[in-house]
């Protein structure tokens, strides 16, 4: 392993608990391999967020520049309740 530089952490009981109860069962070797672990689930899990977010401001830029005309509420909600009746009609045909 690279240099690794030791801090210390305050958790909760029931995280002790947690992390003694990893390295008891031999799932990890020790208290900081169940940190580094966590801490690397974490990170992806943020870089995934961001990755989310990012996409989401491209998206929205995409829909400002767009000059189409949009389809009014009405419209769609028109457009869903023909399609409910539709689908309700061709159920009832199928029994």
């Amino acid at each position: 392993m690279a240099t690794v530089e030791k801090i210390s952490i305050a958790l909760p009981p029931e995280m002790v608990s947690i992390v003694r109860q990893a390295v008891e069962t031999g799932e990890y070797a020790s208290s900081s391999e169940v940190v580094r672990d966590a801490l690397r689930d974490w990170t992806q899990k943020r870089s995934l967020r961001q990755q989310g977010i990012d996409k989401l401001r491209q998206v929205w830029r995409q829909a400002l520049q767009d000059n189409r005309p949009g389809v009014s509420a009405k419209g769609v909600l028109d457009r869903l309740e023909r399609k409910d009746k539709a689908l309700a009609k061709a159920a009832g045909s199928a029994k």
